[in-house]
């Protein structure tokens, strides 16, 4: 199991090297597929597709308004569109529901929704990130603030953890690995800054900037994973699908990565 989990891990980040670093049409397009995936994932957990919901109209919705939203996110500079895809999703969703009625809840109508959002839009950040002005390497700062956060709360955990961090949700998470995994992010991040003011000839405050982007991306980042968590938990699911070897579903490998990515998108922002 562990070397499954090890070798699906190399495969995605070998999968995000090779579609960052391009970026443009290859990374919009894969955050699509990505976020199509995460989409189904969530509303299948929330009982949104299957009996319950007894036909897909609500998914179907979201499927369309997830293509646009990618479209015109790679398209056009302009992000006005997003802002459109954003709000029709919710007023096609409302047709649905109104004019299907009762064949859905109002959770089930609701939940779309929030799948729509918290995948999908938030997925978004990774693409918008890497296009701002040194995106190619800040870009990472996500990362950094997900996976390298993980790798380090989950060391010091084993090593140090006494006290419980979240005892309900999950028993296994430390507060002594919570701050190993923001003290770790925020060494990487710094370092990574480092680089940039050495490499890009960019201002000193760059080092203390990616520092933060790495603390601050690894509390977000903790906060993704216990969330994501607590919905399976309240749907008494043990992983989200079965998509990545070792790891379960999308939503299981990047629930993280999805709530870390407009964090660093918007500090970068307003930052740098």
């Amino acid at each position: 199991m562990v070397r499954t989990r090890i070798i699906s891990g190399a495969v995605l980040v070998l999968l995000a090297i090779l579609t960052i670093l391009p970026g443009g049409y290859i990374l919009a397009a894969t955050l699509w597929g990505i976020s199509m995936i995460a989409y189904r994932e969530l509303c299948s957990a929330c009982h949104i597709l299957g009996e319950e919901a007894r036909g897909n109209n609500l998914v179907t919705a979201g499927y369309l308004f997830i293509s646009l939203y990618y479209f015109f996110m790679a398209a056009f500079s302009d992000r006005t569109y997003l802002v459109f895809c954003v709000v029709m999703a919710m007023i096609a969703q409302l047709f649905v529901y109104v004019f299907t009625f009762p064949r859905f809840q109002a959770q089930q109508v609701m939940g779309a929704y929030f799948s729509f959002i918290y995948a999908p839009v938030m997925f978004s950040f990774v693409y918008l990130t890497r296009q701002l002005p040194q995106g190619l390497y800040l870009v990472w700062m996500i990362f950094v603030g997900s996976w390298i956060s993980d790798t380090c709360a989950y060391t010091v955990g084993m090593l140090f953890g006494k006290h419980r961090l979240a005892p309900v949700l999950s028993p296994k998470k430390s507060v002594e690995g919570c701050l190993g995994g923001i003290v770790g992010s925020a060494l990487v991040g710094g370092i990574l800054g480092y680089v940039l003011f050495l490499g890009m000839s960019l201002s000193s405050t760059t080092i203390w900037v990616c520092a933060l982007l790495g603390a601050m991306g690894s509390m977000v980042s903790q906060i993704g994973d216990l969330a994501a968590s607590a919905i399976k938990r309240n749907y008494e699911i043990k992983d989200y699908s079965s998509l990545i070897p070792g790891h379960g579903g999308i939503m299981d490998r990047f629930d993280s990565v999805i709530i870390t990515a407009p964090i660093v998108y918007f500090m970068c922002v307003l930052l740098l």
